[in-house]
């Protein structure tokens, strides 16, 4: 009976192909802070700041995930980006990055879905407000 459980459990494992696991790169950057700033009414300012072994897209991006989240505290589904100014000193990186927040898709190309966006955030690693 027991040779013939282990029979089992060695089909068992031979049934199920292994799925490649996709890992995140090295990355060596700090977050080191959000400041938000609600500009008007649906118009939102963000200055994010970081170091380490970055760039400006590291950056960007870390004041996009801010972003998305702000507006899904403030129970809206959509961001839009109005623009991004972004500074590197002594290695620190700062971005000053301005959004519209909506409750139904903006028009424009630069649309962000805030749901979406803090799913793929967190998956990355990117904290958010």
């Amino acid at each position: 009976m027991r040779a013939l459980l282990c029979l089992f459990a060695l089909v068992g494992c031979g049934a199920q192909e292994s799925q490649p696991v996709e890992r995140p790169a090295e990355f060596f950057g700090f977050y080191e802070g959000i400041e938000t700033r609600l500009l008007d009414d649906d118009l939102v300012s963000f200055a994010v700041q970081m170091s380490g072994e970055i760039g400006s897209e590291d950056v960007e991006d870390y004041a996009e995930c801010a972003a998305a989240q702000y507006a899904l505290i403030r129970g809206y589904g959509f961001t839009r980006h109005v623009r991004t100014l972004v500074d590197e000193t002594a290695g620190i990186w700062r971005a000053d990055a301005v959004y519209t927040i909506s409750p139904a898709l903006p028009q424009g190309e630069r649309t962000i879905d805030a749901e979406v966006t803090v799913a793929d955030c967190r998956l990355r690693g990117i904290p958010t407000v």
